[in-house]
């Protein structure tokens, strides 16, 4: 078997020894014996956290809120995998009323938004839904597109603020969101209960630009009204209102696979194809057009994508083997996916333009070398997607 440090498509990035993460994943450090921060957080989510005490105390706070709103608590909510199984969970588990809360960034896939429909009438609760006007959207693509290397700024922030903005206005003060980022990162670790609060945002959301930046930017094409639905509300008003804003992933362990097959099971959830994603994960990213560009973009810049986040997963919990996760990424990642026609289109600018600012943004030490560039197979709904600019 060819060893996997000598696979010409992981071009030589250092990796950890015990997952497939390279020097490239945003907070990764390498201990002395080449194993990274995120398995050894990993390790410590196995071993040291009480799991029972965990769901415990998660039984303590859903009784502390229930009852005392309208709703008991919001979930925000894409119909993807993870906010799917904290719905089913909070609701079907724990016995509280919650507020579905939706920011539709524009870009939901058929299948999803079938899989919202099942869910809404499985589950017997109530759904709101708020879509931002696509022309300003169009607009935060593109500057954060230029300006970070990243087209989402409007998708990260809206879904992490627009539930909060819902909170406050209808007076629900506990929100659930899924899994905790120490699943993947190293911003948080599973020694403590991971607050999504403003800080958090800023770390892991907004790309370091708050909407006020935003509005300066595009001074004359937006404004802070037209940007309303990204602004934070403030620390302030979120103590008056006693907010507790947790992921459900603190907990109780997550484990992506097993949390798939319980919506499958219960809810009728399905799955799908995704562009530079195995089959072997059905479950990854379904809900969104644009993810096919969003991997291959970060691959540009990092040298790695989806496949080296999932078999990592897998090989944390003794699923796979690191060689068999090797051949995965050399067949998946890396591709040029057939929407990128499709983003570009909505973005307004050439693959030449797309390139130089992949380019600009790259980690080092890694170089993208577009020649000898596979394309990826076009996924089968793309004839449904509709988006005119």
């Amino acid at each position: 078997m060819e060893d996997f440090s000598a696979t010409k498509i992981l071009n030589d990035l250092r990796r950890c020894t015990r997952c497939t993460l390279p020097e490239t994943h945003e907070t990764i450090r390498f201990g002395d014996d080449g194993v990274c921060n995120i398995c050894k957080n990993a390790e410590y989510k196995k071993e040291e956290v009480d799991w029972d005490s965990r769901k415990k105390e998660l039984s303590k706070l859903a009784d502390q809120y229930r009852g005392k709103s309208e709703y008991d608590c919001i979930v925000p909510f894409s119909g993807g995998k993870d906010s799917t199984f904290t719905a089913w969970y909070i609701v079907a588990e724990l016995g509280l009323r919650a507020l579905l809360v939706s920011f539709d960034h524009g870009f939901y896939r058929p299948k999803v938004l079938a899989n919202v429909e099942r869910t809404v009438r499985k589950l017997g609760v109530e759904f709101l839904k708020f879509r931002s006007d696509w022309k300003i959207v169009r607009c935060l693509m593109r500057e954060s597109l230029r300006r970070k290397g990243d087209f989402d700024w409007h998708a990260h922030v809206g879904s992490f603020v627009y539930p909060m903005q819902i909170a406050l206005k209808h007076r629900i003060p506990l929100i659930f969101w899924g899994e905790p980022s120490a699943e993947y990162t190293a911003y948080y670790s599973y020694d403590e209960i991971e607050e999504v609060d403003e800080k958090r945002n800023y770390r892991l959301n907004n790309l370091g630009i708050a909407a006020e930046d935003m509005a300066g930017f595009l001074q004359g094409e937006v404004s802070m009204r037209d940007l309303s639905p990204y602004i934070y509300p403030s620390a302030g008003e979120l103590r008056s209102l006693g907010a507790r804003s947790v992921c459900l992933g603190s907990f109780i362990p997550w484990d992506v696979r097993k949390h798939y097959e319980i919506i499958r099971d219960n809810l009728a959830w399905e799955g799908d194809v995704v562009e530079g994603v195995p089959p072997s994960y059905p479950y990854e990213k379904i809900e969104y057009q644009l993810q096919g560009p969003r991997d291959y973009l970060k691959f540009i810049k990092r040298g790695y994508a989806r496949t080296t986040h999932l078999t990592s997963i897998d090989i944390r919990n003794g699923r796979m083997t690191r060689e068999e996760a090797a051949k995965l990424i050399v067949a998946h990642e890396g591709k040029r996916p057939q929407s990128l026609e499709y983003l570009l289109r909505i973005l307004d600018i050439s693959e030449d333009e797309w390139r130089k600012i992949a380019i600009a943004q790259a980690v080092p030490p890694y170089t993208h070398d577009f020649r000898g560039e596979r394309e990826d197979e076009a996924l089968p709904d793309m004839s449904q997607w509709n988006w005119n600019p």
